[in-house]
């Protein structure tokens, strides 16, 4: 099959292009490398370097290459950008997304799957962990317009017939994670303590997420190219890591000894999240195979080579 990854330079996006190949699908790669990077892309997948928001050029795309399938992992995915730039945030995210499925209409694409936010979207938990039908109140921009997403693509498939999977991922982490932004606190972590620069805790670092790595993200892809139709999943442990408990364990993980520092709590940051990933184990017989230590393993490992340490 073919298919066309947005933001298949990025972090996620650039993993899912790598396995889809090894499956020997044909894989097309839109990103306007604004986060993306041009190395993480493999090199059997052509690449346009497009931004999704520009429709007449998208839509170019859609034309030569004309896919069978979609995966939508391009975004704007720093929460606090999102709540300093809600115009930005939506236009990316929302825009981005209508321009995408208007041309799955347009150009007969068989399914659309959806990178959305667990974390985000449910808000801060009534019950631990959170399953699919858990109340959805995001407190961010950016969780706003994953979940707006996911409404039009129940809209596009109720009023057009366009087949979607929503996967609703956890704190993804792992190889090629972006240090810089705000996103990835193992990466940013990590790459701090390789060069020697002290990694700050925000407050007191008993704020709880549910860390998945990304070769499972990509199982669920994977899986998500012929099962659940029209459904949503969560993609997460159901374990919940304390930034105190990730920071002891990525400095073990490094092994050599740095001081935990904190510093002032940042507004308005969630105080608990996790998923319940029973659903998709159910649906699609995924679960998590990386314990995060694993995880954390092939990261450290990753950003050495990466920083030659």
């Amino acid at each position: 099959m073919k298919v066309l990854i947005t933001g298949g330079a990025g972090f996620i996006g650039s993993h899912i292009a790598d396995r889809y190949l090894e499956m020997g699908h044909e894989v097309v790669i839109v990103d306007n490398l604004v986060t993306g990077q041009r190395e993480n892309i493999p090199p059997a997948a052509k690449f346009y370097q497009v931004d999704i928001v520009d429709a007449e050029a998208l839509s170019s795309v859609f034309q030569k290459e004309k896919p069978e399938i979609v995966s939508h992992q391009a975004a704007q995915m720093d929460v606090r950008k999102s709540v300093e730039d809600p115009v930005y945030d939506a236009t990316v995210n929302v825009l981005g997304g209508i321009n995408l499925m208007q041309n799955c209409i347009k150009y007969g694409v068989k399914k659309f799957i959806f990178a959305s936010t667990g974390g985000a979207i449910y808000g801060e938990q009534d019950y631990f962990p959170a399953d699919e039908s858990h109340p959805l109140r995001p407190l961010s921009p950016y969780g706003i317009t994953k979940l707006t997403t996911e409404k039009y693509l129940y809209f596009y498939n109720q009023t057009y017939g366009l087949t979607y999977t929503v996967l609703r991922y956890a704190n993804v982490y792992g190889p090629r994670q972006n240090p810089h932004g705000e996103a990835g606190v193992v990466a940013i972590f990590t790459s701090k303590i390789l060069k020697d620069e002290q990694p700050i805790i925000n407050g007191d670092g008993k704020q709880t997420r549910d860390y998945v790595y990304v070769a499972d993200v990509v199982k669920a892809n994977e899986l998500a190219l012929k099962n659940g139709d029209n459904q949503i999943y969560n993609v997460g442990t159901g374990i919940e890591t304390d930034v105190n408990t990730l920071f002891r364990k990525i400095v073990e993980s490094i092994g050599k000894p740095v001081e935990e520092v904190h510093g002032p709590a940042k507004a308005g940051e969630q105080k608990r999240s996790v998923l319940d990933y029973s659903k998709i184990k159910k649906e699609m017989g995924w679960e998590p195979t990386y314990t995060l230590e694993k995880g954390l393993q092939e990261t450290v490992a990753f950003f050495k080579a990466k920083f030659g340490k």
